[in-house]
């Protein structure tokens, strides 16, 4: 039986995939932390019942932000390179900008602002949003030589999706955009 619970981390350290020991509060912890808060949040809406087509595009993209956070605890590659599911590429970028273009598609026009908030999965999405910019910023603060192109792409891109599906989740519910 594998206990939840090992004492490794009592002393303020957490071990990234490959077993160096860091703090936990190391940047690359708090990248990884972000994602995972993201992907928390994102069960959250989905706990609010957004719809079947939302459900299935937040399953999917709940299951990349396992393989992000698996490559930024792994700076090594060692186990990454070793995992596919753990893979994060430009196909995984291109299939978020088409869901943005679908789902946009299907919404008036932005003229203005608009106020987060609405149904339980909209408002939750909004945010998720602001979480994925953080865990963007989080990122971003690694360096370049840090991280993996694709990791910073997909969370940027991300972002913009989670905003158009805050205002599809709204639409398919009938509540009005407060605008600013």
């Amino acid at each position: 039986m594998v206990k939840i619970y090992t004492k490794t981390g009592d002393r303020g350290e957490t071990a990234l995939l490959g077993g160096t020991r860091v703090s936990k509060a190391a940047p690359r912890v708090a990248a990884y932390g972000d994602v995972d808060e993201l992907n928390a949040w994102l069960g959250v809406v989905r706990a609010a019942k957004p719809g079947d087509r939302l459900a299935a595009m937040l399953d999917r993209i709940q299951r990349d932000l396992f393989a992000i956070g698996a490559r930024l605890a792994d700076p090594s590659g060692a186990v990454a390179d070793r995992v596919s599911k753990a893979a994060v590429t430009a196909d995984d970028v291109t299939r978020l900008e088409g869901w943005i273009d679908q789902l946009e598609g299907e919404l008036q026009p932005l003229r203005r602002f608009i106020l987060a908030g609405g149904a339980p999965a909209a408002a939750s999405l909004h945010v998720a949003r602001t979480v994925c910019r953080r865990a963007e910023r989080a990122v971003v603060a690694l360096g370049p030589e840090a991280i993996e192109p694709e990791l910073l792409v997909y969370l940027n891109r991300l972002s913009d999706l989670l905003f158009v599906m805050a205002r599809a989740a709204n639409h398919q519910d009938g509540v009005p955009e407060s605008e600013w």
